[in-house]
């Protein structure tokens, strides 16, 4: 399970909610109400006030690296450090059935891997993190507008594996300005107030 208990993002108010193994909450709001930032905070990336627990350990408690194994974030954009995917999976990943079988549920082939980045589409290159962030066996996917850039055939694959990601007992935590997409998937739904004034989020952390 995760909890969130007086996490503070201002200018929000405080925000505190669980949510269960096997369970989706869609976080909605407008353009720079919150949503990345408050993905970033639940996966340790950016400093924040408050207490989040996974199955009873408090964040502070769980080394970094560790916490961001188990909490994984898929930004909206995300980011390579190689000039092809291969180089964002390990090798001993890379070449296995599984890891063959999760590229073609989301409509890509092995050869995808070894790609430059600059030729690939936005969608190609987003559904590649989406499988990339399966690795490792995370108990929470942070999704940051999974599905936004993608055409309905891509989105619809993407939509089809987080179901199946929930069927598998992962926690998810979505994102999205997708209001029928938050229907579908969730089980509870945050909603962000609209931002106001100069404090507000201005979506640079992420563009949520």
């Amino acid at each position: 399970m995760l909890r969130v208990d007086n996490l503070r993002l201002a200018p929000l108010p405080p925000l505190s909610f669980e949510i269960a193994e096997g369970e989706c909450l869609a976080v909605e709001g407008a353009s720079g109400s919150g949503k990345t930032r408050l993905l970033r905070a639940l996966a340790d990336l950016d400093p924040v006030e408050g207490l989040v627990f996974l199955d009873g350990a408090e964040r502070d408690e769980v080394p970094a690296p560790q916490w961001r194994q188990l909490v994984r974030y898929v930004a909206a954009e995300p980011g390579w450090w190689s000039d092809t995917p291969r180089g964002g999976f390990a090798a001993d990943v890379a070449d296995t059935e599984r890891f063959r079988r999760q590229l073609a549920h989301v409509g890509l082939e092995p050869g995808d891997l070894d790609c430059n980045l600059a030729q690939l589409s936005t969608g190609e290159r987003l559904r590649l993190a989406f499988v990339r962030a399966l690795q490792g066996e995370p108990k929470v996917l942070l999704l940051d507008e999974p599905t936004a850039s993608l055409d309905g055939a891509s989105a619809a694959l993407i939509e089809e594996q987080i179901r199946y990601q929930l069927y598998a007992g992962r926690t998810v935590v979505l994102a999205t300005h997708d209001l029928a997409l938050s229907q579908r998937l969730s089980h509870a739904r945050l909603r962000l107030p609209k931002p106001r004034g100069p404090g507000a989020d201005s979506g640079a952390a992420g563009g949520a």
